[in-house]
């Protein structure tokens, strides 16, 4: 049987349609798996018979189908757990049955993690604490700004109050949906030591406090590592006002903020791979402030990162390294 391309993803999510498309192009087999609906588009088996064991999944739109021994390489793109249900009983019934739809797919997305991958569902959750990546980043020798999470007011106290600014993050949840018409997104925030020093010990106590020095930018820089393909974009968010890129450059998206590819300092590029390689994943978005003295700061790495819209901005053969990825199983 001929070998796929198992892209695990989910129906809202674009960023696997350029490498889609390439894949058509090119009449490379995969198999695309919405995982939200698991339970109403897909039927699936996994088997063990005579100690053999065995998987197959078949798209009820598609007709695609695809085994354990078909599977070549994996993208794994942020994928939901199953919500959609082909019948409902009643609510306690219905619950029980997506509580069981969520078990599988853990089961599931842990088996299919030891092949060779693009993002991996069980890799990327340990990747992406944040402690674990400025552990890392120390260990490697990068420079990361003083930081600080904390539900206490006396130890967010003591760490502020030896800088004049520091920036307030959020850990995970970047915003508040309550409506189309009523979001409140999460963005980086400079505020002024002094400013957070007079807030109540009972507001600090009520959340998990992101905070980090404030640290000058000359520029930022946006690192996608794909396989052995390094792609540097320079995010000119200093020329942006506060509100528009600034402090946060995703504000920048709708601002005009300026892209251009650049050269990585030999030093950063290494650290990239190595960061990588610690964590075995194959595939990472850095994001580095440089300083007015060229100096790289470490900020984060997102093990499954979005990168389109660089591709997008600077016609960068992005979608064909990634498919080069999954076809050649290259190393970081």
């Amino acid at each position: 049987m001929e070998e796929q391309i198992l892209i695990v993803t989910c129906k809202q999510d674009l960023h696997p349609t350029s490498v889609i498309n390439l894949l058509n192009e090119k009449q490379i087999p995969f198999f695309r798996l919405n995982t939200e609906a698991l339970m109403t588009d897909y039927e699936f088996a996994w088997t063990c018979r005579n100690q053999e064991i065995d998987l197959h999944i078949k798209d009820l739109n598609t007709k695609k189908e695809i085994s354990l021994s078909q599977i070549h390489s994996v993208w794994y793109r942020r994928a939901p757990y199953p919500s959609e249900m082909p019948y409902t009983v009643d609510e306690k019934v219905d619950k029980h049955n997506i509580e069981e739809a969520k078990q599988f797919y853990l089961y599931l997305m842990y088996y299919i993690s030891d092949f060779y991958s693009i993002g991996n569902h069980f890799l990327d959750k340990y990747a992406n604490s944040k402690l674990n990546q400025f552990r890392e980043a120390i260990k490697l020798g990068v420079k990361i700004p003083d930081t600080c999470l904390t539900n206490n007011k006396r130890y967010l106290d003591d760490f502020i109050c030896k800088f004049e600014n520091v920036i307030l993050k959020p850990l995970h949840d970047y915003g508040i949906w309550y409506s189309a018409d009523r979001t409140y997104p999460f963005y980086a925030t400079k505020i002024s030591s002094s400013s957070l020093l007079s807030q109540s010990e009972e507001s600090i106590s009520q959340t998990v406090n992101f905070c980090e020095d404030y640290v000058e930018k000359k520029y930022e820089v946006r690192v996608t590592v794909m396989g052995n393909h390094i792609f540097a974009c320079k995010l000119d968010s200093q020329s942006q006002t506060e509100d528009t890129g600034k402090i946060d450059w995703r504000q920048g998206y709708d601002h005009q903020l300026k892209h251009e590819l650049i050269h990585l300092p030999k030093e950063i590029e290494e650290f990239c791979r190595q960061y990588l390689r610690r964590f075995r994943l194959h595939f990472g978005c850095f994001d580095f402030i440089v300083t007015p003295k060229d100096e790289y700061v470490f900020l984060e790495c997102n093990p499954n990162g979005q990168w389109g819209w660089i591709e997008d901005e600077l016609g960068l053969p992005m979608s064909e390294a990634l498919l080069d990825c999954l076809l050649y199983r290259l190393e970081v």
